[in-house]
């Protein structure tokens, strides 16, 4: 009689455990993405609103909002390398001191393309400047392959979001855990500075992880099955072969 192997069912049956769970894993981790997207939609639909609102809002993130930056056409501002449909080229970064606010706001000013040397002047004006703005939570900063920040012509280059080293350099270091990014213009004499939100990042790929984590799984079971029906097969079976 042949014996039932149990050493291989034993290393089978907690690799198959895994690999199921991490599959359901996935599902789970994909209806969640599937809900925060939902909700970002929802969030970017809904109408603008003044910044005192929308902060006080249950979810505030992506939601447009009405401010009043004052100098910021004028405000001192740091560099971001960045790419914006296909062209190469920076993101001014300044600080907004929104009136009735109790921290300032980073905010992205928009694109300028390499091609344009030209910058926004830098003075010390208080003019207002009303804005639409979009909502984003302050990114926590760049990957340890990012290149460190480097400064010229007494402006600072960031190759990575690291918003609160850009706060920091910009004299902001208790800047609002929300970066705006203006929708509408902040400097109409400089026409090349594209007002923009780069497109929210929601990378979904749980879908196509969930099916690689089950496949793994059939296949174990396949391979144990073929392993249990050889080594369970009479003798006279296996001698056809």
């Amino acid at each position: 009689m042949k014996r039932f192997p149990w050493i291989l069912t034993l290393a089978v049956l907690p690799c198959l455990v895994l690999l199921i769970g991490l599959g359901v894993w996935q599902v789970q981790r994909l209806h969640w993405k599937e809900g925060l997207i939902a909700q970002a939609d929802a969030a970017a639909k809904a109408p603008p609103a003044p910044i005192a609102e929308v902060l006080t809002a249950p979810n505030p993130e992506f939601r447009k909002a009405l401010i009043v930056c004052p100098g910021l056409p004028t405000a001192p501002y740091v560099e971001l390398q960045t790419i914006h449909d296909g062209s190469v080229g920076v993101r001014l970064v300044s600080v907004c001191r929104a009136p009735g606010e109790a921290k300032p706001f980073l905010i992205d000013r928009g694109f300028l393309p390499d091609t344009v040397p030209a910058r926004p002047r830098v003075l010390d004006t208080t003019l207002p400047l009303s804005l639409l703005v979009e909502l984003r939570r302050t990114p926590k900063g760049g990957g340890g392959m990012t290149p460190a920040p480097s400064k010229t012509a007494g402006v600072n280059h960031f190759y990575a979001r690291d918003s609160a080293a850009m706060a920091k350099a910009l004299g902001a270091p208790d800047a609002s855990e929300f970066t705006l990014y203006a929708l509408s213009s902040t400097n109409p004499e400089l026409g090349a500075l594209q007002a923009s939100a780069p497109p929210a990042a929601f990378a979904n790929n749980h879908f196509g992880y969930a099916l690689t984590w089950f496949g793994l799984a059939v296949a174990l079971m396949g391979f144990y099955v073929a392993m249990l029906r050889r080594r369970l097969a009479p003798a006279s079976a296996k001698d056809t072969h």
